[in-house]
């Protein structure tokens, strides 16, 4: 009876385990109440269990739940991997093993970890890594640096067609912003390279760029030819080659200039002044027969090193016999030229060239004519405004309107590109800046001198300011007498030789503050001076400047400090900061000036009104003649 008993049950687990987990629970606990699970040694682990017959499978082969006795069929052993694998009975088991397992034994981190490898028998996936690991690397296929070039070029050569054929000047700017890349690999055999590949052998400007190069006797390919090309360890095939090789009738104007300008590049950096001054006129005079504004950025940019060849010629600026003063005639006729045509790009780079020109040679009064007769265009680009607002401020500061040349620097230095290629230019405008500051009577922040690339090339200017801030003569021409080269070298050697009656008006104001009352005689000590009328002469003055507010008592001969005011009871602050209110709203008004649109975008939309007018006068016709009503128009046309 106890044996019949313990196969009904077992036979109830069996049918009972079709229909859900409750009647699956109750057979559990009725089976392990009846017979006692047998026990296993630890030996048995790892080893598969044997095959069992179903119809003698009974309740004690399922694992226990209590922890005690080591587990067999827990969720890290092997025996559950082998049951999945089988069949879907046996899924089930695992599966109720799993859920009452997993919170008394669950799976260690390295669980997956392992099993990861075990889907590759052979450890393919380790090697596959390595072997990427390897090829991949920088040293695997090692690309050519001249031949990444050639294709850099002649890709330009798209980005320039697509210019032409779209009418926008952004692909334009796109090659000239690219040749900052190409330069450092710019050489002969490369340039020849890239002109042999790209005109035929008749072709006069091909003949002109090696000539310019030296390569005359280059040989050419025909339009036919298959240029071979091998980048990253593959060779192009025939019609890859066939798009890049070009005939000289597809040669646009704009290649020719772009060519030209990287001829210009390699001769200006190989050090070959005549020569390049000499090509870069003939191609200045062939630029002049062209009237294509898809030309305009490539021309201004001619001109630039057209201007920079003949500034190293021989007798050297400021002497008035400098070969500067022979390309100015070409300058203004572009100048002309360029407004005529509504050519921006030539018309800012040319404006600012001869103010260049001008100030080189000390010809302040021409280039206050030009400024005066000529506008600078506000479309222009933001290095052209930077140059211009630089310009600008040297000629004001020279003509003492200290106030109008610390507001142009103050817009150069912030116009400024924060590219270190442009470093010279923030260092020059910003020493100008500092010597202005100076004869305005103020003192520049020192945070100025902290920035890191300003700190070094800044140096004998802090020292500068620290003789006008204690106001002695003495230190001051100390300075000035360390450092007159590089004051010269700087151009701001006769702007610092004025800043000597600063000094001594610094001096004054300091001792204003100081004393309530002082002789003429203690100031004339203090301050260097002559005599006793030259310190009366100089108090004076500065008391009708308003730097300092006191009085002279003549027939004592001493000066009377008047107490001094509440600077935040003046208009003083107000007017700071309306100037600072000023420059944000024109910072923002040039923002919203500098945005981009597509170009002709207004013709689509055009185009489009046109259209739909068209429509609305045939829907009118129709409606006079009796054709439609206002029902079939719609309704709510209302006619012309």
């Amino acid at each position: 009876m106890p044996g019949e008993r313990r196969n009904l049950r077992s036979s109830k687990e069996t049918s009972s385990s079709t229909n859900g987990e409750k009647a699956r629970s109750n057979s559990q606990s009725s089976s392990s109440k009846d017979k006692p699970v047998p026990t296993r040694t630890t030996s048995s682990k790892g080893k598969a269990l044997p095959k069992k017959t179903p119809g003698k499978e009974t309740a004690g082969d399922k694992p226990q739940t209590n922890g005690t006795e080591p587990i067999e069929n827990g969720v890290n052993g092997s025996d559950d991997i082998d049951m999945i694998d089988d069949g879907p009975e046996k899924v089930k088991v695992s599966k109720d093993g799993e859920d009452e397992m997993t919170v008394v034994v669950p799976p260690p981190k390295g669980s997956k970890l392992s099993r990861e490898p075990a889907k590759d028998d052979e450890g393919d996936v380790a090697m596959k890594n390595t072997e990427s690991a390897e090829t991949t690397g920088p040293e695997a296929n090692p690309v050519d640096p001249k031949l990444k070039a050639v294709t850099d070029i002649k890709a330009n050569f798209s980005l320039l067609e697509r210019a032409v054929a779209q009418f926008d000047s952004r692909f334009t700017l796109r090659v000239l912003r690219s040749i900052s890349s190409v330069r450092k690999h710019l050489s002969s055999d490369l340039l020849a390279q890239v002109i042999t590949e790209t005109y035929s052998s008749a072709s006069p400007i091909a003949k002109t760029l090696l000539a310019a190069l030296g390569r005359e006797n280059a040989s050419f390919e025909s339009s036919q030819d298959v240029m071979e090309m091998e980048i990253n360890g593959q060779i192009r095939d025939k019609a890859q080659a066939g798009k890049q090789s070009t005939a000289s009738k597809d040669v646009l104007p704009e290649v020719d200039t772009y060519l030209s300008i990287l001829v210009q590049i390699y001769l200006y950096d190989s050090k070959s002044t005549e020569f390049g001054a000499k090509f870069s006129s003939n191609l200045v005079q062939r630029l002049r027969t062209l009237n294509r504004r898809t030309l305009d950025a490539l021309s201004a940019r001619v001109y630039f090193y057209y201007s920079l060849f003949f500034e190293q010629l021989a007798p050297l600026p400021p002497s008035p016999t400098a070969a500067v003063v022979s390309i100015r005639p070409h300058l203004l006729a572009a100048l002309r030229t360029s407004v005529l045509r509504k050519d921006q790009d030539t018309r800012a780079t040319v404006t600012t060239l001869l103010l260049r020109n001008y100030l080189s040679t000390s010809h302040i009064t021409q280039a206050d004519l030009l400024i005066s007769h000529s506008e600078f265009p506000p479309a222009a680009s933001n290095n052209q405004i930077a140059r211009y607002f630089y310009y600008l401020g040297r000629i004001r500061a020279i003509q003492l309107s200290y106030t109008e040349a610390h507001e142009h620097l103050i817009g150069a230095t912030r116009k400024s590109p924060a590219t270190p290629s442009a470093g010279g230019f923030y260092q020059a405008a910003t020493k100008l800046l500092v010597v202005v500051e100076l004869l305005m009577g103020d003192i520049p922040d020192r945070a100025i001198f902290r920035q890191q690339n300003l700190e070094h090339a800044l140096e004998p200017y802090l020292s500068l300011i620290q003789a006008v801030r204690v106001g002695k003569i003495e230190g001051f021409l100390n300075v000035v007498q360390t450092h007159n080269s590089l004051f010269r070298r700087d151009g701001t050697y006769t702007l610092i030789l004025r800043l000597r009656q600063n000094v001594i008006k610094t001096g004054i104001r300091m001792m204003s503050l100081s004393y309530a009352r002082i002789s003429l005689r203690d100031i004339c000590l203090k301050l260097d001076l002559e005599s006793e009328q030259s310190a009366e002469y100089i108090v004076a003055k500065a008391i009708r400047d308003g730097v300092i507010e006191a009085s002279i008592d003549h027939e004592h001969g001493y000066m009377r400090s008047k107490d001094v005011s509440d600077i935040y009871a003046t208009r003083e602050p107000g007017e700071a900061f309306h100037d600072r209110i000023r420059a944000c709203l024109g910072l923002h008004d040039e923002s919203v000036k500098a945005m981009r649109y597509p170009m002709n975008q207004h013709r689509l939309e055009l185009k489009n009104a046109q259209e739909a007018r068209e429509r609305e006068r045939e829907l009118a016709k129709e409606i006079v003649e009796g054709e439609m009503d206002d029902d079939d128009a719609g309704g709510d046309f209302e006619g012309m």
